[in-house]
């Protein structure tokens, strides 16, 4: 089986990673009270029982510890997605492969409509590419 989806203690009471106890002890109060079960116009069992998980992790200063390493972690490799993603020559680097790609394969087609194709080596040499950043688009293609 895989591994359990990572929960954002934080997010669930609606705080920040740098709330003090007081703040924690007080937003759970709150929650508490409106997702009950035995609140009539809101109660809401699975998210009353997100919050008391969070909550129970949270108060205690030894599980806090351990849970924002993992949160920290998360939060890095958040970042560093977004980073590769937002990357200004990223994307222009890929459209700039992608329809290179496409005008090779197009231009070996139109000259042999029979045996139209072409090779990984010819493309990676065309574009002045290596193949490791030829491997995402070729597949993608």
């Amino acid at each position: 089986m895989g591994e359990e989806p990572f929960r954002d203690y934080y997010e669930d009471l609606q705080l920040s990673s740098n709330a003090d106890s007081e703040t924690i002890e007080r937003v759970y109060r709150v929650l508490a009270k409106r997702f009950h079960p035995d609140n009539q116009t809101a109660g809401n069992a699975d998210r009353f029982n997100q919050i008391s998980e969070a909550y129970r992790t949270l108060r205690d200063p030894e599980s806090r510890a351990a849970y924002d390493v993992q949160y920290d972690r998360r939060r890095q490799e958040s970042l560093e997605i977004l980073e590769e993603a937002s990357a200004g020559d990223g994307f222009e680097d890929d459209e700039r492969i992608y329809k290179g790609i496409l005008s090779l394969l197009f231009i070996s087609r139109r000259r042999d409509v029979d045996k139209g194709g072409i090779g990984e080596m010819e493309i990676e040499r065309f574009l002045n590419c290596p193949a490791e950043h030829l491997k995402f688009h070729l597949w993608y293609l």
